[in-house]
């Protein structure tokens, strides 16, 4: 049942959004400033819905045949997510996110692209609400930079 170009982009997905997932964990305990609480709970509400889509990602790709990575050198392996620091500004800590929730979507994008090559209408479903959900991100963290960011829109 398994179709490599499928699973292979999961991997890929659920890599990148593990890397996400432990990057804006990292955040949320270690902001700093003024706006401390705003971003706190902005962070808390993200990594929480990162950690429910990597199960989902996880059990699609052992639903297609394949075992799921789950270790940090597997993760490391698949991501093309860099690491954050805690020592970052809050400032750069928006910043970091919304360029680690573009390189996701660029990299669902391709996952959805295989699947849909593929007829896999479950993946394509899944990976087209997981865009849905990155856009979302994207844009709460773009609208919590100051005035005059210049970021690069989700298309």
């Amino acid at each position: 049942m398994s179709n490599k170009p499928v699973t292979e982009n999961l991997k890929k997905t659920l890599a990148d959004t593990y890397s996400l997932l432990t990057k804006t964990q990292n955040y949320h305990w270690n902001v700093e400033g003024a706006n401390f609480s705003s971003l706190h709970t902005l962070f808390e509400g993200q990594y929480t819905e990162l950690f429910a889509a990597v199960d989902v990602i996880a059990e699609r790709i052992r639903a297609l045949g394949e075992k799921a990575p789950g270790s940090a050198s597997e993760f490391k392996k698949w991501s093309s997510m860099s690491e954050g620091s805690s020592s970052f500004s809050s400032d750069r800590m928006l910043q970091d996110l919304h360029d680690s929730n573009m390189i996701v979507l660029a990299t669902i994008k391709k996952a959805l692209a295989a699947a849909e090559k593929a007829g896999d209408a479950s993946t394509a479903d899944l990976m087209t609400q997981r865009i849905s959900a990155h856009e979302k991100a994207a844009w709460m963290l773009r609208s919590s930079l100051p005035s005059g960011s210049k970021l690069k829109l989700a298309v």
